[in-house]
């Protein structure tokens, strides 16, 4: 199953037989097969693009494989990496950048490893200087558009981190107008604007820190 945010939507795309017959279908839930037309694909991601009224989609296809590809067909791919950061007293540290919470992670270097980019963007978007590299979240995907209008998939692979250290420094120049340490399910609890990707990589390193 391969998950992506277009618009703030989550869209999936899956193997057929993932499908239940039984899912419900609504104007705002999208359950589809594809078969393989490339004008309805696009179809469906323009829809995502332009309406906030869709909760989320499904497209799914007997050749998994070929769905994936005819999706990532329309998008120039980049490669990124971030980290979600505990402190010694256990919160997280959160930065907030162009109206939306957010956690620091930025593209990923030609030759540079996606563990070295991931500490190297919490350092530069923080000012943290000690940062300790923890186990692997996963990966997010969204997309946006460029302001010439081509489409962009962001693939994010996420890392746990640990610090000693509190003084955060936001990094103005990438817009970033705060750095701050918070408690993880208070800002879980927000009612501020927060990215779902990024809802989703707390929630999941949360999990993973309880295993711990």
């Amino acid at each position: 199953m391969y998950k992506i945010y277009i618009n703030e939507t989550p869209l999936f795309l899956m193997n057929s037989a993932e499908i239940d017959d039984n899912l419900p279908t609504s104007e705002s839930e999208i359950v589809a097969p594809y078969l393989g037309k490339h004008r309805v694909l696009m179809g469906y991601i323009d829809k995502l693009e332009k309406s906030s009224e869709v909760e989320s989609a499904i497209l799914h296809a007997k050749d998994y494989e070929s769905l994936v590809k005819d999706f990532n067909r329309f998008y120039k791919k980049i490669e990124a990496a971030g980290g979600l950061v505990f402190n010694k007293d256990g919160e997280i540290l959160m930065i907030h950048r162009r109206g939306f919470w957010d956690l620091p992670k930025g593209k990923i270097d030609k030759g540079e490893g996606k563990k070295e980019a991931a500490i190297r963007e919490v350092q530069e978007e923080t000012g943290l200087i000690h940062v300790k590299l923890g186990k692997t979240i996963g990966e997010t995907f969204h997309t946006y558009r460029t302001k010439s209008g081509k489409r962009i998939l962001k693939q994010t692979y996420w890392y746990l981190m640990e610090t000693d250290d509190m003084d955060l420094i936001p990094q103005t120049e990438e817009d970033i107008e705060q750095a701050i340490w918070v408690n993880l399910d208070k800002i879980l609890a927000t009612k501020e604007p927060i990215y779902k990707n990024i809802i989703d990589v707390l929630e999941k390193g949360k999990r993973i820190k309880l295993d711990k």
